[in-house]
């Protein structure tokens, strides 16, 4: 009976040890989150990031100031936030673009550095051509690229995400594209209306209203299902590649931010997105939501970094 009370005691004193830690956990969080978005005020980044930022309180409790930090493709901020303290209260966002700029050089920084919160947005791309080609479907389009290797010219961002997905079109098809570099999406989707490209990659908010008014035609669309607003553009799936080509947003934290914060701040994005005034914001920004959790989003992102560095080649500068 004495080794009883001794267990007993010896129990109710661990249980009180590790009350505090456990209050500790349940006080998450305990002051606003800051959330450094590393792009320009008024981008697509900063745009839909700043959606979140202005709708989540009421499921996480507290404020998520928006805090800019741009520069070289958006590593400024997330080499910034990849050094803040790893205790919940620094958040970042990346897309696609991390991938390609650790790939060729541009930093240091990979998607590992952080850990993966959610994935929050996807703006689909597009494949995008002159209404007037010579081709008015994809199938037609293939036939003419693989006709005439090398001389159909599309529009992207070198070494940048349009680049990747281009590249992942390229050798989906067995295809052969001359690349030309543009900055912006608006700039090559411009170009393409000026008769200067034959295909882009574009996405809606680029794009829609040149289709609508008869000077482009969509060819595919990266999405998984086909999208509301462009219900007779076949995706790639439909078309025979298993291709995902969309720029997607997602949140993340330093590495090695307790368990609680993340798992916290995870299920607060995953109410987030099934709030209604959350999603027309975002569709009304040319996005949808598309949530994925903790380890959702990080098997997207090691995937797509499996493909980034297959065609490393093609991407390069």
């Amino acid at each position: 009976m004495h080794a009883m009370q001794k267990f007993a005691a010896g129990l109710g004193a661990a249980v009180a040890l590790a009350a505090p830690v456990s209050a500790t956990a349940q006080d998450y969080p305990e002051r606003p989150v800051e959330f450094i978005v590393p792009w320009s005020p008024g981008g697509g980044s900063d745009t839909l990031m700043r959606i979140v930022s202005n709708n989540v309180q009421p499921y996480l409790g507290v404020e998520m100031p928006v805090i800019n930090m741009p520069g070289v493709g958006g590593t400024v901020g997330l080499t910034e936030a990849s050094r803040r303290d790893a205790d919940g209260y620094t958040i970042s966002q990346v897309h696609e673009g991390l991938l390609t700029a650790s790939e060729t050089g541009l930093t240091d920084l990979t998607w590992q550095d952080f850990d993966p919160i959610a994935l929050m947005t996807a703006s689909p791309q597009y494949l995008v051509a002159q209404a007037d080609a010579p081709y008015d479907n994809f199938e037609s389009f293939v036939t003419y690229a693989q006709e005439n290797p090398g001389e159909v010219t599309m529009g992207v961002t070198l070494g940048g995400v349009p680049h990747l997905h281009a590249a992942m079109i390229e050798e989906a098809f067995d295809l052969e594209f001359s690349y030309v570099g543009y900055e912006g999406t608006g700039e090559r989707i411009r170009a393409l209306v000026g008769g200067n490209l034959d295909v882009a990659i574009g996405d809606i908010a680029s794009s829609q209203q040149f289709v609508e008014n008869g000077d482009l035609q969509f060819l595919a669309v990266g999405s998984a299902e086909p999208m509301e607003q462009t219900p007779d553009v076949p995706t790639f799936n439909e078309l025979g590649a298993d291709l995902e080509l969309a720029v997607t947003r997602g949140i993340v934290m330093p590495k090695g931010a307790p368990e609680e914060a993340r798992n916290t701040l995870e299920s607060a994005l995953q109410e987030l997105s099934q709030d209604e005034t959350f999603i027309e914001q975002v569709n009304n920004a040319g996005a949808q939501v598309d949530f994925r959790g903790q380890d959702d989003y990080a098997s997207y992102l090691g995937n797509l970094s499996e493909t980034v560095s297959r065609l490393s080649s093609v991407l390069a500068p």
